[in-house]
């Protein structure tokens, strides 16, 4: 390992042990609830680093945001939520937070092809619009990089066109779909093709095709844990934790 790599992980512990000093005084159990999407792969590199250094332990879920405010409303004891940003900001809205919110990671909507298969231009609008049209199929998902790719469709002026040969993946990732050949194009978050295997990321959608999907995350006003889940909080979006996020293939908030 050389000299520079050594600084940057002593760096890096450094700013981790920063971030959690004095929260680990008592350990505590943490209880996050997030959404899914491109998160159980984050979470489940970020969360050891954190549990490994704070003492802490975190119980993590994975669902979708409506069910997670009903949830809050009825009264269940969660001490860290996970969700886009509007989803939050709602919810410091309406006072239904500790400390207000923090935006954690941004992430960006990309294209797959199976490995091996011609990655098709995707450098601009014009060209993207080739490709869509010239593909035998096109998949995507109900989640938040299909619906803005939906958006996307209706602007180029497809909504026909795709419409007899597009493939709305539930229950798998976007990229599993095309690894198995069911579609020769597939778009969704950047962060959940890139650990699929099988397929071969083309790129980010272009100019101003692209969307930036914002995750955030809040203490819920009757967190039983509100120290602790305010150091995993700022965790996430510290110095420490912005290497991982990145070879994910996402942004620092």
């Amino acid at each position: 390992m050389s000299t520079w790599s050594k600084i940057t992980l002593w760096a890096a512990a450094g700013c981790l042990s920063t971030v959690i000093a004095g929260s680990a005084a008592v350990a505590a159990e943490i209880t996050v609830v997030s959404t899914a999407g491109p998160m159980p792969e984050m979470m489940g590199a970020l969360v050891p680093m954190f549990e490994r250094e704070s003492g802490h332990k975190v119980t993590i879920k994975f669902q979708g945001a409506p069910q997670t405010m009903k949830e809050l409303k009825e009264g269940a004891s969660i001490d860290l939520v996970i969700a886009g940003d509007d989803v939050i900001g709602d919810l410091v809205k309406n006072g239904g937070t500790v400390g207000g919110s923090s935006k954690i990671m941004l992430s960006r909507v990309g294209v797959a092809v199976r490995a091996g298969a011609p990655k098709p231009d995707i450098g601009s609008a014009d060209a993207f619009k080739a490709a869509l049209i010239g593909a035998k199929s096109v998949a995507y998902s109900q989640g938040a990089s299909g619906q803005h790719f939906a958006t996307v469709i209706a602007r180029l002026g497809l909504v026909d066109t795709l419409k007899p040969k597009t493939i709305i993946v539930q229950g798998k990732p976007v990229g599993a779909a095309v690894a198995a050949g069911e579609a020769e194009i597939g778009v969704q978050q950047v962060a959940e093709l890139l650990p699929v295997p099988g397929i071969d990321f083309v790129g980010p959608l272009p100019g101003d095709l692209q969307k930036i999907i914002v995750y955030a995350a809040a203490v819920p006003a009757k967190a039983k844990e509100p120290e602790a889940a305010t150091a995993l909080m700022q965790f996430l979006s510290s110095d420490a934790a912005v290497p991982v996020i990145k070879q994910k293939g996402m942004y620092p908030g």
